[in-house]
């Protein structure tokens, strides 16, 4: 019998959002896998854990990642832990996962506190549809990219950022989005939580004059359904409708197919488009 690989979430700031079930797993499993064991030592001595623990991190995220599924099929069972949170999100815990599940080993979790969700939930911006993009990259032309593609998202954006570099971020998106309603959460569970409704305009201007303490969590509302119809409308507004259909019919579509492509990009009913096309 192969061991089970157990994801438990740890608290992102108040120590009471540790679960029962994961204070359970984590006394009762063979060895803990942590990303920085100096800093999960302090949460296991509070809550009288004596659990082994080992390293599981970015730079030994592959090689390590064997040496536990091997731990695992002779039996073991093994905890995985994060500095906050929950474990696979925005972290190397990933990785662990998918081999484990290439290897045969079981793995669940044990839910609890993660910031992404408690920032959401917060934010007072549209819920149901959210993009998580986490840290932004750091090579440049790779975080150019993706705040391309954020550009034109239409759900919510999540965004972590660190104090240091938050008002540069805050100038990209700004650079990047333009006006868009914003929520800066920063401490999330902890003594100085605060969430800030504003937009990053005026987001920019406050941390110009107030300097970023803390850890962030920018929450930003996604392109409206109105700006997306009416750059559609702008892309095609010097085409006729003859034209605008032509376009598509030329690509291969059936012309049915593309008059109703037509009829929604222009806000126009299918009806408009044929008899202008009559």
């Amino acid at each position: 019998m192969t061991g089970t690989l157990y994801l438990c979430a740890t608290p992102i700031g108040n120590l009471e959002d540790m679960t029962l079930r994961v204070l359970r797993i984590l006394k009762e499993v063979d060895l803990i896998a942590a990303e920085d064991t100096r800093n999960s030592i302090k949460l296991l001595n509070h809550f009288e854990i004596k659990t082994p623990m080992t390293s599981y991190h970015e730079f030994n995220k592959i090689d390590k990642a064997y040496e536990l599924v091997n731990l695992l099929k002779e039996g073991k069972n093994i905890a995985l832990i994060t500095d906050a949170g929950m474990p696979g999100i925005s972290d190397p815990g990933e990785e662990l996962v998918r081999i484990c599940y290439e290897e045969g080993i079981t793995v669940t979790a044990c839910p609890g506190a993660s910031a992404v969700v408690t920032a959401l939930t917060l934010s007072g911006l549209k819920t149901r549809r959210f993009a998580f993009e986490a840290f932004l990259p750091k090579d440049k032309k790779e975080r150019k990219r993706v705040l391309d593609e954020l550009k034109n998202e239409t759900r919510t954006i999540i965004i972590y950022e660190a104090p240091h570099h938050l008002l540069k971020t805050l100038k990209e998106l700004y650079d990047t989005l333009g006006y868009r309603k914003l929520s800066v959460v920063k401490e999330l569970t902890k003594l100085h939580e605060n969430v800030n409704r504003t937009t990053i305009e005026e987001a920019i201007s406050y941390y110009t004059e107030n300097e970023p303490k803390g850890e962030y969590v920018l929450v930003i509302e996604g392109k409206s359904k109105e700006e997306c119809e009416n750059e559609i409308r702008k892309k095609y507004e010097n085409l006729t409708i003859e034209e605008h259909v032509k376009m598509y019919v030329d690509t291969g579509m059936d012309k049915k197919e593309a008059m109703k492509v037509v009829a929604k990009e222009r806000g126009l009913t299918k009806r408009d488009v044929y008899n202008a096309l009559v």
